[in-house]
């Protein structure tokens, strides 16, 4: 059993047209994603990939029976589209669009709630089940199908770990990735919750960075659950400078010590969490984790 998506997620792409959605939807079809549609306003009717386009979210949902979609549309009306597809009932939406301004995002944040929709992102690689289903923009070269569950704030660490999993033969159950932006919609500490409660889900690996509360809320619910499941971590922005951004909107360590990369290793260590000694070790540790 997946994590949010599996064979049945039939999904939407919204701003399909542009060349990003064009090559990255191309990807996902040869994948095996089940994408029925797109949604660009002014050109419903037409066809693109060889799939339908409609004008609005509700009336691709009412054609096409998508439970699912993913927001290619640039930032300026990002929002408006996530809203758009929340009002539609959707059950998920993946975000990949960046730069998002952060009051649009509280909007979104105000509109998810007392909802039954689940937003990955925005600024987020998606999500993917190995040899069943990819929303996004995350690799699938070094996936396979397999039982470790990665939920991470880095896309780059995330393609790393992926391939460790791999070569330790442990393969990944889901890979999620939540997103680099402060506003956002599923956590870190959801997606444990998630992996905590999925049978085919035999370990979890967190990956987190510098900046916002995350990795301590994680940390106070593995800690109150005292999970039976292996969780393994690995926080990157040991060295980062304090009052810098790194990379991420979100990845921002204030000078008093509040969200730096210590005081998360911290949190998660006195939790239970085994922390990776290094982004090249994460594999061999959660290996290690299982077997202990």
């Amino acid at each position: 059993m997946a994590v949010l998506v599996g064979p049945h997620t039939k999904v939407l792409c919204q701003g399909m047209t542009g060349r990003a959605a064009t090559f990255h939807c191309g990807r996902m079809l040869s994948y095996g994603t089940r994408l029925v549609g797109g949604v660009v306003p002014g050109k419903g009717g037409a066809r693109h990939l060889d799939l339908p386009l409609f004008n609005d979210v509700r009336t691709a949902v009412a054609e096409t029976g998508a439970n699912a979609t993913m927001v290619f549309v640039p930032p300026d009306n990002a929002a408006a589209a996530i809203i758009e597809a929340i009002d539609a009932e959707l059950e998920l939406i993946v975000c990949v669009t960046e730069r998002i301004p952060v009051l649009d995002m509280v909007r979104v944040r105000q509109a998810l709630a007392g909802t039954r929709t689940k937003l990955i992102g925005p600024n987020s690689q998606g999500i993917m089940v190995p040899g069943v289903t990819q929303l996004g923009v995350m690799s699938m070269v070094d996936a396979t199908p397999g039982r470790i569950g990665i939920a991470s704030r880095s896309a780059s660490l995330t393609s790393e770990i992926v391939l460790q999993t791999t070569r330790a033969g442990l393969g990944q159950s889901t890979t999620i990735g939540v997103g680099g932006d402060p506003v956002h919609g599923v956590d870190l500490k959801t997606c444990v919750e998630l992996f905590l409660e999925d049978p085919d889900t035999d370990g979890i690996i967190v990956i987190g960075e510098i900046g916002g509360t995350e990795e301590e809320e994680a940390a106070e619910l593995i800690a109150a659950l005292k999970p039976k499941k292996p969780i393994v971590a690995l926080v990157a922005g040991r060295h980062a400078p304090a009052e810098r951004r790194m990379g991420h909107a979100g990845a921002f360590a204030s000078s008093s010590g509040d969200g730096t990369a210590l005081s998360k290793i911290a949190a998660l260590q006195a939790a239970g969490v085994v922390i990776a000694p290094n982004a090249a070790r994460v594999g061999e540790t959660m290996r290690q984790a299982l077997s202990a």
